[in-house]
């Protein structure tokens, strides 16, 4: 792909470094913020610097939050005895729309997978599983996606977790296999968490 210019191209390479975007989607971006008033990309770029400059991780769930305790952790009205364990934001907005679960959450900021060089270290499991020790939670629901990457995160914490008083539970494969949550659409991801089975019984599944 040739460019005219410099600047141009320096643009479009930055903006197909995203995921899902290529030089053509990218260079079609680059086009559609030129043709924008200027405010408009300073109000996009502003907003980027200051995400990344000020954004927070919760210190109880490690979800993306604007404060040191997010929104969820701090309500009152949650259910602290209930944990959904999932793999990042994405899944806690999509199981938040069902306004199915009103326990607290805690993610992972991903799932083990060897071949990208994610072991259990890279992950938050050990802060999950110091929480469960404390004594308050009485049930932890695997919600990650029905994936072999998903079920081998899955299988680690349930290890992890022997000989710690707490049920186990894992969303029912209402989520097709290989789906991934944020895909899901509300009313089958929120069945899923309802209908949500014990981990053991997950395993056993052919």
């Amino acid at each position: 792909m040739e460019f005219s210019s410099k600047l141009l191209e320096n643009a479009v390479y930055e903006m197909s470094q995203l995921p899902g975007i290529g030089k053509r989607t990218a260079l079609r971006l680059v086009l559609h913020l030129l043709r924008q008033p200027e405010t408009q990309t300073q109000h996009l770029t502003k907003a980027l610097g200051t995400l990344r400059e000020d954004i927070k991780f919760c210190s109880t769930c490690h979800s993306i939050s604007d404060t040191d305790i997010c929104d969820i952790c701090s309500n009152p009205g949650r259910n602290r005895e209930i944990i959904c364990v999932v793999e990042d934001i994405r899944d806690v907005m999509a199981i938040e729309s069902t306004g199915q679960f009103r326990g607290l959450y805690h993610v992972l900021g991903g799932k083990i997978s060897p071949l990208d060089g994610i072991g259990p270290q890279e992950l938050n499991i050990s802060s999950l599983i110091e929480k469960v020790k404390s004594g308050e939670v009485k049930e932890l629901i695997f919600a990650l996606s029905a994936t072999m990457e998903g079920d081998t995160t899955n299988f680690y914490m349930y290890k992890q977790l022997e000989g710690i008083p707490v049920k186990t539970s894992t969303i029912a494969r209402g989520i097709g296999v290989n789906d991934e949550l944020e895909y899901a659409d509300e009313v089958t991801l929120g069945r899923s968490i309802l209908n949500r089975i014990p981990f053991e019984n997950a395993l056993k599944s052919p």
